[in-house]
């Protein structure tokens, strides 16, 4: 049996890490047929988006996609690929494992959890505010996303963009807002140790 797999192979140093990723992969026998497309900055410069709709309908074909690392402009350029994908997709959720093994060396003893990080809302949502806005911009949809008790604009189906959805070219639309510094973040509290 052949699997079809999407790879994005990314920017900077993602070419060499899925380089020797696929190595890895074909050394297991395994057979794959690669469906190779670009994003981030490659992107960017052939297609105008970091964020083509055919690597969409790709990794949504094969539900299954190896990316590599992407490069994303701090404060000026495209918004994060790495956040439109996860809201595209409705990837919200990151699993960590962490444990610990026999014969490795580690500060801990007879570790086995799994941290499970939320990575669509909050910091993740990719929505800026300019200095002093307190609402998101009207652009954006204010719909949650099915059991969901915030309001980030997240596409939870594969399905065409309704009206109160954002495409994944306004995720991924270059922001005239500068990202903001930390004098312009809202204070964190403190309480005084005892």
């Amino acid at each position: 049996m052949t699997y079809n797999i999407t790879l994005l192979p990314g920017d900077g140093v993602g070419p060499e890490i899925t380089q020797a990723t696929t190595r890895a992969l074909a050394a297991t026998g395994v057979a794959i047929k690669w469906d190779i497309r670009q994003i981030g900055e490659a992107a960017l410069n052939t297609y105008g988006t970091p964020l083509p709709k055919e690597v969409l309908h790709s990794i949504k074909k094969n539900k299954v996609a190896l990316k590599g690392p992407v490069t994303t402009p701090i404060g000026t350029g495209f918004r994060s690929v790495n956040v439109a994908l996860r809201q595209e997709l409705a990837l919200y959720a990151c699993l960590r494992p962490c444990k610990t093994y026999p014969g490795v060396k580690s500060r801990y003893k007879d570790i086995d959890i799994v941290v499970v990080r939320e990575n669509t809302e909050d910091l993740y949502a990719g929505i800026e505010f300019k200095n002093g806005q307190r609402t998101p911009p009207s652009s954006l949809s204010s719909s949650p996303r099915k059991g969901s008790a915030n309001s980030a604009p997240t596409r939870a189906s594969a399905s065409s963009p309704s009206p109160s959805e954002p495409a994944a070219e306004s995720l991924l639309s270059p922001s005239n807002t500068p990202a903001p510094t930390l004098g312009e973040r809202s204070p964190v509290s403190t309480r005084p140790t005892s």
